[in-house]
């Protein structure tokens, strides 16, 4: 009988021994699934940390814009919160500031005038070597005018840094007749446009800010008139466009048409007409060089019974052209 209590004794210890094992082994394997979360926080860090880089640099460059008048600043002096006021400049282009008086900002940058009310307040003896701080709150002019071929020319409020596709998406967007440039000039450099292509390259998608002017430019037009099936005024899309490639636009030449009597007239740069002869026959047939053309050229081809009347029929042609409203589709 003792033996078999023994036994039945080393069973139950046994088991509890390898019950006592199993937690054992769980509890030393669940601290491993925290070790993953240590990244977690190192990528919100990274993100936090790219944000101020890009607010800086926007802090940057509006540190460059130009003070008008009108525009309400926020000065402070660093180290002395009594000294943080809010400033409407006024027409002449002047501020009134504690200490400082009167002084003029109009005309300089948010640097410069940082600089400039620092030197104030220094050589008065009320500060000792002043970091001055100066935030445009408000601008005169808070929005971008945007011109030229958009479809809602206008001024468009846009508070802060935006960039010139907004500005355009802003106005409407083009017009059919747009060009292939913009011209962007800045309300603190005015005598330094920036002209930029417009595509999708992002580096030619610059910043503009309150009080820059946006201007996009007008395509160039050429005319083919005369014996072809679509007369009009086509866009230019590009810089290349061919006599060829201006016949294919007007949905090519009528079977009855004196090829090689056609005309393009071109604007010399005293605004005279000059009358240049294409053989077109022969530039189909590839026996003479295509022509390139230009901005507001004019092709003329005539019919047969027109060519030994061919000056009336240009001129009849050239009369009509300016009531001309037909723009090709774009290529």
């Amino acid at each position: 009988m003792s033996y078999v209590c023994v036994s039945q004794r080393f069973r139950l210890i046994a088991v509890l021994l390898a019950v006592f094992v199993l937690s054992s082994v769980s509890i030393a394997q669940q601290p491993v699934a925290p070790i993953t979360k240590p990244s977690e926080p190192v990528m919100e860090q990274q993100v936090t940390n790219a944000q101020p880089a890009a607010t800086s640099t926007a802090s940057a460059n509006m540190s460059d814009l130009r003070i008008g008048p009108g525009d309400l600043l926020e000065i402070s002096v660093f180290g002395a919160p009594e000294s943080l006021k809010q400033v409407r400049v006024s027409s002449e282009g002047s501020v009134t500031y504690p200490f400082a008086g009167t002084l003029k900002l109009a005309d300089m940058t948010v640097r410069q005038a940082e600089e400039a009310l620092a030197k104030t307040l220094q050589d008065g003896g009320y500060y000792n070597n002043p970091t001055v701080s100066i935030l445009v709150k408000e601008f005169a002019t808070q929005g971008v005018s945007v011109l030229g071929e958009v479809q809602k020319p206008g001024i468009y409020p846009m508070m802060g840094p935006r960039q010139v596709l907004d500005a355009i998406s802003a106005a409407g967007g083009l017009t059919p007749k747009a060009g292939r440039t913009v011209t962007v000039t800045h309300r603190s450099r005015p005598n330094q446009p920036q002209t930029v292509p417009l595509d999708d390259d992002s580096k030619n998608n610059i910043a503009v800010y309150p009080g820059d002017t946006v201007r996009v430019s007008k395509a160039g037009i050429v005319y083919v008139v005369g014996n072809v099936k679509q007369p009009g005024g086509f866009v230019m899309d590009n810089q290349d466009l061919s006599v060829l490639q201006a016949v294919a636009l007007a949905q090519g030449v009528m079977p009855d048409s004196s090829l090689n009597s056609s005309k393009l007239i071109r604007k010399t740069p005293d605004g005279q007409q000059q009358e240049i002869p294409i053989k077109l026959k022969d530039v189909l047939s590839s026996k003479a060089p295509d022509v390139a053309l230009k901005a507001d050229d004019i092709l003329f081809i005539p019919s047969n019974p027109a060519a030994s009347a061919g000056k009336r029929g240009l001129q009849a042609a050239l009369q009509v052209i300016t009531g001309i409203a037909i723009y090709g589709g774009r290529r």
